[in-house]
């Protein structure tokens, strides 16, 4: 408890209120709560009780102070009403390093706000598109991703890797456009994929509820930009779309997949027959691809199709198609094929020296200027395959 002596004087300031709040839960709450997260918060509160008046009072009184230096100048001072050649270059020069500050001290307040909201846009986009962890449940993982708009991390594309009991599961997704329009469709995608996956033993069932959460999205974006008339037909939320992999990595190696849309990834192997020949790549496409999710329902039978197995070694390229769109000066579409057989030559097949490599080529190929998003997601299976227990003859006693 805070006791307060009776006939002190009591100064209520908003430090001495904060001062107070952080020792009221410091008795309050046990040690072990007082540790970094609340020392943060309460160090929060101090600054926020003293610092920020005391920067809007700079942020207002600098540009008042240079006006009426300004002002006073020329009003009070004797040279300023002089009409000679060298008291008005003193007058020009008063006033332009007036002029100078106050554009340095408005410069300087926007800079700072800048610096503030690409803070908290990156925190925003690093929480949408979290970082990968390098192995998840015995995979190697490498993924790479490029926006369109400048300044930003995030764009159209999307992609997740989660481990489950049902298996490694995986989606790499496009939105149509892109811009605050599209990050908002990747948001909802993703969050249904996060809590589908541990919920739904098939993809078929996921597939779905990415499916219901896009319309829903949708019919929430349409009736904000048309609260009156509901959706729009020519509205381009009519018309969004999004292209979907779905991928389950069981713990075996085989690979199932639905397809709405999206490039078929491509299969890496390290070494292939005949003997000497290094690397080989293969599009690991199975049939033709559901349409994409938005425009058409989904088919009534929903079911994974079984592409293979991923054997110890071998790896997956999964990509969007701002990959194999990107064009030269001269118009000419980025050789992905061919870039993806020449890195997976350098021995042993790396998911992070495929991707550098792939990533730098098509920067080079496009001078540097993407005009679509990009997205590169590399898998290698890094498991052990374990061989067959050989079954030994039980030997008998005779009795």
């Amino acid at each position: 408890m805070i006791r307060i002596k009776a006939g002190a004087p009591c100064r209520a300031t908003p430090r001495t209120h904060a001062r107070v709040l952080a020792r009221a839960v410091r008795a309050r709450r046990p040690r072990s709560a007082r540790r970094r997260g609340l020392r943060i918060g309460l160090g929060r509160v101090v600054r926020r009780a003293d610092r920020p008046p005391l920067r809007r009072a700079l942020s207002i009184g600098l540009p008042i102070a240079w006006g009426a230096m300004a002002v006073t100048y020329k009003l009070a001072c004797p040279l300023a009403q002089q009409t000679g050649l060298g008291a008005r270059i003193a007058t020009c020069a008063v006033f332009f390093a007036v002029g100078t500050g106050l554009v340095l001290q408005v410069r300087t307040a926007l800079v700072r706000e800048l610096r503030q909201v690409r803070k908290v846009a990156g925190a925003a986009q690093s929480v949408l598109l979290r970082p990968l962890p390098p192995r998840i449940d015995g995979l190697n993982v490498a993924v790479e991703q490029l926006s369109a708009d400048r300044g930003a991390s995030v764009g159209g594309d999307l992609y997740e890797v989660i481990a489950t009991e049902h298996g490694v599961r995986v989606v790499m997704g496009d939105v149509r456009g892109h811009g605050l329009g599209a990050i908002g469709t990747v948001a909802a995608v993703l969050g249904s994929f996060r809590e589908a996956v541990h919920d739904e033993p098939e993809l078929g069932g996921v597939l779905r509820r990415l499916e219901r959460a896009l319309a829903r999205h949708l019919r929430e974006r349409a009736r904000h930009e048309h609260p009156s008339s509901g959706l729009d037909p020519g509205s381009p939320v009519a018309e969004e779309f999004v292209t979907l992999l779905l991928l389950e990595i069981r713990c075996g190696g085989e690979v199932y997949a639905l397809n709405c849309g999206h490039p078929w990834p491509y299969l890496l192997r390290s070494h292939v027959e005949p003997a000497g020949v290094r690397g080989h790549t293969e599009r690991l496409s199975h049939g033709e691809p559901l349409p994409p999710l938005g425009p058409f329902p989904l088919p009534a039978e929903l079911s994974g199709v079984h592409c293979g197995e991923l054997l110890p070694g071998e790896g997956l390229f999964l990509h969007t198609d701002g990959i194999e769109d990107a064009r030269d000066s001269r118009g000419r579409f980025f050789p992905l094929p061919a870039v993806l057989a020449e890195a997976v030559r350098v021995q042993p097949l790396s998911p992070q020296s495929v991707l550098s490599s792939v990533f730098a080529q098509v920067l080079r190929h496009t001078g540097g200027t993407p005009t679509d998003d990009m997205a590169l997601l590399v898998l290698r299976n890094d498991r052990r395959r374990v061989p067959a227990q050989q079954i030994h003859p039980v030997a008998h006693k005779v009795t």
